[in-house]
């Protein structure tokens, strides 16, 4: 069957390597063959101590190390979040699949359109800044601060980045190969292992989202700040999108099927909602990221009292800007506004990532403290003082009280 988009062809869907350059395994139409694991772990890029903590599928950018200065996350420098392994894909080989009844002329799996890596460069390009953030980050802090442990990785605040993606818009690859009017939903998959827990094989990741997230601003990426994606970070070519959980931004990208009815997985059912405590058992699937905040400075930090400290930090929300941070050295007792640090275009405009601000703390006492930043987006949420417990430690959006010692 030949394709719908001018110019594509019907090739095997991808090959995958040894990531030393062995010999590639082909797999059938519509899978990949996996990827042996990489010598020393299931993440390939380099995870020095000093930057990262190492929790083996995943990785943990140490928030101490941000630099103040920098606006935007490097790769080399982003959290990583995998549920197996990194693939090593030859890009050359590579198509991404489209099917569905909900595309204008419907094809099943078998019949699916294919479009490889020159044909998806040929598109328009586009590039948006935004904030990339584990659904659980900050999960540790349920124990560590409420008193109440929550099961995942023990993220503390470092599994967030601010990214400029580089691709073409998916809106723009709809149309092209022709979208049915009907359609309400698009499941993106992953090229990664197929995902297995407690001797249950949920099949490769994946996870479903409206069409009018996809008509918006969802973004098929092969860069991020100037550069091809790492491995680790979804090469060749990633979904990603702006502002919703991490999990929805699928690595590897596969497949996307266009759907006329709502489609499901264990990502939208079993995971990334809100289950336990009082919440509800019908909650729907996370989508948005709440708003939180982050000092820029080592937990426990030193400081030198009798003079004039300059604090910084960050604050970020999935929903929009960043309109108003406040500050507090006293434990939440008086609270104040921080001073905005605005770098070019970044802090403002539709595709604004976090906002960078600083507080100028005139000679504090001798002692220990804790110091609290809370943000407000342009949709009027606020950081809350606690954060309703869950089963799985999403969505931790309480104000974190930082301790710091002056001596």
């Amino acid at each position: 069957m030949r394709s719908a988009v001018p110019g594509a062809t019907r090739r095997t869907v991808l090959s995958t390597t040894v990531a030393a350059g062995g010999a590639c395994a082909l797999a059938p139409l519509g899978q990949a063959a996996a990827a042996p694991a990489a010598p020393g772990g299931p993440i390939l890029k380099p995870l020095p101590t000093a930057r990262f903590v190492d929790f083996g599928t995943n990785a943990e950018m140490r928030w101490e190390s941000v630099d103040p200065r920098r606006y935007l996350t490097e790769q080399s420098r982003l959290f990583v979040r995998n549920h197996t392994r990194t693939p090593v894909i030859d890009r050359d080989s590579y198509a991404l699949r489209i099917f569905g009844d909900g595309l204008a002329r419907g094809r099943s799996a078998d019949a699916a359109v294919e479009l490889g890596w020159r044909e998806l460069r040929r598109l328009p390009t586009t590039q948006l800044t935004s904030v990339h953030e584990c659904t659980g980050n900050g999960r540790s802090l349920f124990a560590s601060q409420q008193g109440t442990p929550a099961s995942g990785t023990a993220w503390t605040l470092g599994a967030v980045g601010a990214v400029t993606w580089t691709g073409v818009r998916l809106a723009d690859v709809l149309r092209r190969v022709g979208l049915d009017r009907r359609a309400v939903s698009v499941q993106a998959t992953g090229l990664d292992d197929p995902y297995v827990s407690g001797g249950v094989d949920y099949g490769r990741v994946r996870r479903p989202f409206p069409i009018a997230k996809a008509l918006d601003d969802a973004l098929l990426a092969w860069g991020a700040n100037g550069e091809d994606l790492l491995p680790d970070h979804g090469y060749p070519l990633r979904l990603v999108l702006p502002g919703w959980v991490g999990i929805a931004s699928i690595k590897w990208l596969g497949s996307l099927e266009v759907s006329r009815t709502e489609l499901t997985s264990p990502w939208n059912t079993k995971w990334y909602r809100m289950t336990g405590g009082e919440h509800p058992a019908d909650s729907p699937p996370l989508t948005v990221n709440p708003v939180r905040s982050a000092w820029e400075l080592p937990w426990g930090a030193e400081l030198e009292a009798g003079r004039r400290v300059v604090l910084t930090g960050r604050s970020w929300s999935g929903a929009g800007p960043v309109t108003r941070v406040e500050v507090s050295t006293d434990g939440g007792a008086t609270w104040h506004p921080a001073a905005r640090r605005r770098r070019g275009g970044h802090s403002r405009g539709r595709d604004a990532a976090w906002a960078q601000w600083s507080y100028v703390w005139d000679r504090p006492a001798v002692g220990s403290h804790e110091l609290l930043a809370r943000a407000t987006d342009a949709r009027g949420r606020r950081q809350p003082l606690v954060t309703p417990y869950n089963d799985n430690g999403y969505f931790f959006d309480a104000v974190v009280r930082h301790p710091v010692t002056v001596a």
